[in-house]
Order: C-alpha cells, then sequence, then structure tokens
C-alpha cells in the first residue's frame, strides 16, 4: 500500500479548504490548488479563521493550529502537485470540468500517485477512465461544513484497487473521520437521500403548499431536522443541489427525479444561497429574510 505522506488539494473553495484544514491537522503535508489566488487566499484565510475557532473551543491547541497552519502551502500552478502521493480533487460539481483538471493532472503526478475525487454525485467509474490510473482513483466524499462533519463517503469504481481503497480508509480514519461505503450509483448514499428531499421542499414551496419560513420550521420543529430544507439548500449552494439532481435523473431515468422548475429559476437568477447572498432566504441583511 502507497504510504501518504504528502496531500494535494485541487480546489481552494469551501470544501477544498475544509479538507486541507482537516488533512493538515492530522498531520500531512499540503499542497492546495486552485487556477484563482483570489481564492486561494480567501481559503486560506477560512481555514485559519476555522482552526483558531476550534482553539478557542478547546478542540485543538494553538500549538496545534500554528503546525497545520505551516503544513500548508499554496499554488496556483497545478505543477506544485508534483511530488504528492495523493491528490483529492474538491472543484465544482461538473464532470467535464474534473475530467479537464485530470487530463492536466495526470501527466505530472509520480506512477504510484492515488487520485481521489471528493464528487458528491458524479461516477467514480467514470471519471476514474479519464485518468492514466484508474486502478488507482476513488471516491472521498466528505460531507460540508469537513472540520465539523464526521462521516466520509468511499466509493470504489469498477477498477479501484483493493490498495487504493486501503489508502484512502488509513487518510480518513487518520483525519478523525468516521467511514461509510457507498456503491458507484448517481448521488451515493447520502445525496441519493437528501438532494431529492430538498427538490420536494422545493416543490412544496412551487406549488404553494407552504411559504419558505413555514416548510422550514415546518421539518424543524416536526421531523426535528436542525436545519429546514431550504435554509439546508441555501447552505449547501442551489447550483451544487441542482447539479446533483440532473445527475439523478439522467443517471436513474425516474421522473421523481425531475428537477423542481422554481429550483432551475433560482439557480438561472444567480440566486444560488449563502455564497451569493440570495436563494430562499436573503442575507444581505443582519437576518436573513424569506425571498418567497
Amino acid at each position: 500500500m502507497v504510504e501518504v505522506v504528502k496531500i494535494g488539494v485541487i480546489g481552494a473553495g469551501q470544501m477544498g479548504n475544509g479538507i486541507a484544514h482537516v488533512a493538515a491537522l492530522a498531520g500531512y503535508q499540503v499542497t492546495l490548488n486552485d487556477i484563482s489566488s483570489d481564492n486561494l487566499a480567501s481559503g486560506m484565510a477560512n481555514i485559519k479563521t476555522n482552526l483558531a475557532r476550534q482553539a478557542n473551543k478547546g478542540l485543538i491547541s494553538h500549538d496545534d493550529v500554528e503546525k497545520a497552519i505551516k503544513a500548508i502551502t499554496t499554488s496556483s500552478d497545478i505543477a506544485a502537485l508534483a511530488e504528492v502521493d495523493m491528490v483529492i480533487e474538491a472543484a465544482s460539481e461538473n464532470a467535464e470540468t474534473k475530467k479537464a483538471i485530470f487530463k492536466t493532472l495526470c501527466p505530472i503526478l509520480k506512477p504510484s500517485a492515488i487520485i481521489a475525487s471528493n464528487t458528491s454525485s458524479i461516477s467514480i467509474t467514470r471519471l476514474a477512465s479519464s485518468t492514466d490510473r484508474a486502478e488507482q482513483f476513488l471516491g472521498l466524499h466528505f460531507m460540508n461544513p469537513v472540520p465539523l462533519m464526521k462521516l466520509v463517503e468511499i466509493i470504489r469504481g469498477l477498477a479501484t484497487s483493493e490498495e487504493t481503497y486501503q489508502a484512502g480508509l488509513e487518510v480518513t480514519r487518520r483525519m478523525g473521520k468516521v467511514t461509510t461505503n457507498s456503491e458507484d450509483f448517481p448521488a451515493f448514499i447520502v445525496n441519493r437521500i437528501l438532494i431529492p428531499m430538498i427538490n420536494e421542499a422545493v416543490y412544496t414551496l412551487y406549488e404553494g403548499v407552504g411559504t419558505v419560513d413555514s416548510i422550514d420550521r415546518g421539518m424543524k420543529l416536526g421531523a426535528n431536522h436542525p436545519m429546514g430544507p431550504l435554509e439546508l439548500a441555501d447552505f449547501i449552494g442551489l447550483d451544487i443541489v441542482l447539479a446533483v439532481m440532473q445527475v439523478l435523473n439522467e443517471g436513474l431515468a425516474d421522473s421523481k427525479y425531475r428537477p423542481c422548475p422554481l429550483l432551475v429559476k433560482y439557480v438561472e437568477a444567480g440566486w444560488l444561497g449563502r455564497k451569493t447572498k440570495r436563494g430562499f432566504y436573503d442575507y444581505r441583511g443582519e437576518v436573513p429574510v424569506p425571498t418567497r
């Protein structure tokens, strides 16, 4: 089994900087890569803020914070990943975008390097086939926010070797995560259940059964959910919710996975949730206000 010492993370957004955070805390040397230097700066700022928050809560020491920050280097040049033992791709949830990244990445990696995708819905077998190392490719689906959520779904593609699977298991366990195995079906386990529920909540809003407030209050107080489904959709990003629904719709060919037209409309408007300050709630004021 490949010994993983150095980890590369592609994508400095919410998921990528969270993965870099937990990898560095686990003692790995981490290279955080993104085509945007602004994204890298923002990602590192988030990492530092989140590490400080953990230290202030007594979850980690201030020494842990310093060591983790020193363990992370950033680069907008993908060639900086040439010596890593494992790359975890955390780019946007689009198959063609990911394949384009792998096409550039594979020639610069050392032959023994493993590639993991943090995709939340796309076929691992299909992504692996676009690389030169399908046996050394697997899915590691971290949950959001990565530093707080304990679960990682591990997904084997058709060609994923046992050695690669064991390496993925060891890395995630060292990060303090609990793993669950999923077969390589559209959206895997968590999002196969969660995202259609959110889509149904959007349909409930679309059809006028309830308002944003009544739907979220109903599920929080009636089903004991910590967040209402529309609030959760805003947290995840409506573009991500739509992308997963499209993967389910196309991959399983069942009308129950049809994305709600209202969800499509919000994404077309650029109202993607918290990251754009508007979604099913408007976040531009001191208190979020429903937009419908």
